[in-house]
């Protein structure tokens, strides 16, 4: 059965280009604009691993993180940003992978099936 993925980023393009690379590994994927959106799609779903985007308007992704981790301890979450400073924060070791972005998807797709596996 195809683990299952739920993309969340504001920017359409990146969100689009998430999805294609993702389910060329052939991984189930699901995308959402937004922190309401993605949750609510969550806590619907029975995703095995969900990419945050960082920056976003309303919820960001650090926050949408922590909500994720107080009702499912266990889920595997990637925070995904283009930028690095957020390394250091403490918020972000809510997730258990970290990376930024780039349009070579390698370290992403590396991430990912490390945390499926």
């Amino acid at each position: 059965m195809k683990k299952k993925i739920l993309v969340v980023d504001d920017e359409p393009n990146m969100r689009e280009l998430l999805k294609e690379e993702l389910e060329e590994e052939g991984y189930e994927v699901e995308a959402a604009e937004n922190g309401e959106e993605a949750l609510e799609k969550f806590f619907s779903g029975g995703y095995d691993l969900v990419i945050l985007d960082i920056e976003m308007p309303g919820m960001n992704g650090l926050e949408v993180a922590g909500k994720i981790r107080e009702k499912k301890k266990d889920a595997k979450i990637i925070l995904l940003t283009a930028y690095s400073h957020y390394r250091s924060d403490l918020s972000s070791w809510a997730a258990d992978e970290y990376v930024v972005k780039s349009f070579n998807f390698d370290e992403l797709k590396e991430k990912v099936k490390k945390l499926l596996s």
